[in-house]
């Protein structure tokens, strides 16, 4: 019995050693960096609509219902959002959920394309240190989609986006081009340039409206522009445990344009920080 218990106390002696060295391992400097990664950026919110320049870690899932002209609405679960990842300083990678696309009336319901997101910082500054924010995109979508859901072609959209902050008050956007690899006189070359103006109030409540402005080239919209305009409201981000988080937000879009491919979408937006 004397020889067990100094046994069983290496072996105790023993596991605390690897689970200390396992926290203080791979897991525990990949949150330092991500965290040394993120203070070295504004903390502004993420908007609804516009893909924010900043990085993130996060899951998120976006719900849309939208209405086309011809009278057929679209329920989208998912939105093309999903998991959030800073692999290394200044890069963040998007691995998008395929949405499920809900047509009605008679249409078929299927999921969507499947896409991932590159995000490159080029430039940036805490709120102490210039508040201000440079990212280059690299986006790519597959065409994945059932049912006609999506494109018929791979699409890669390059875009530049940028934000710079002011106290309380920040501007957000994006300008960006998709262009199919295939099919282009059917899928058309999109111009897009978002822009999202936020102010916080009492810490946690992002008030914001996006100007979400698109020109068409070539495919059945060509030479036609659409703006919306998206007023809304984010929440967060508030602390769940340890690094995870959980805001949630909800807005509506408005044609603003006598062209539009669809009319008003309401937005509701949930995502889970760590």
């Amino acid at each position: 019995m004397r020889r067990i218990r100094p046994l069983f106390a290496m072996i105790v002696l023993c596991f605390s050693s690897r689970l200390s060295a396992a926290q203080d391992g791979f897991p525990a400097n990949w949150f330092n960096m991500v965290s040394t990664t993120q203070a070295e950026q504004p903390h502004w919110i993420t908007p609804l609509a516009t893909t924010t320049p900043r990085l993130e870690q996060e899951f998120r899932y976006d719900l849309q219902w939208q209405t086309h002209n011809s009278g057929v609405t679209t329920d989208n679960y998912g939105v093309s959002k999903g998991l959030e990842i800073i692999p290394a300083k200044n890069f963040e990678v998007i691995l998008a959920v395929p949405p499920y696309i809900v047509n009605n009336p008679d249409s078929k319901d299927g999921f969507g394309d499947w896409q991932f997101l590159v995000k490159y910082r080029i430039a940036a500054g805490s709120e102490e240190h210039g508040n201000y924010i440079l990212t280059a995109f690299f986006q790519m979508s597959f065409p994945t989609g059932q049912y006609k859901q999506g494109a018929s072609s791979y699409i890669i959209t390059p875009t530049l986006a940028y934000g710079k902050g002011f106290k309380d008050f920040d501007v957000q956007g994006t300008l960006g081009i998709s262009m199919p690899t295939g099919n282009e006189n059917t899928i058309g070359r999109n111009l897009s340039w978002n822009n999202t103006f936020q102010y916080r109030v009492l810490k946690k409540l992002w008030p914001e409206t996006e100007v979400n402005f698109t020109h068409y080239y070539q495919g059945s919209h060509a030479g036609n522009t659409s703006v919306y305009l998206t007023p809304g409201i984010v929440l967060g981000r508030f602390h769940v445990w340890n690094r995870v988080g959980f805001t949630v937000g909800g807005g509506f879009q408005i044609a603003a344009t006598s062209f539009h491919p669809t009319n008003h979408i309401p937005i509701f937006s949930v995502r889970v920080p760590f």
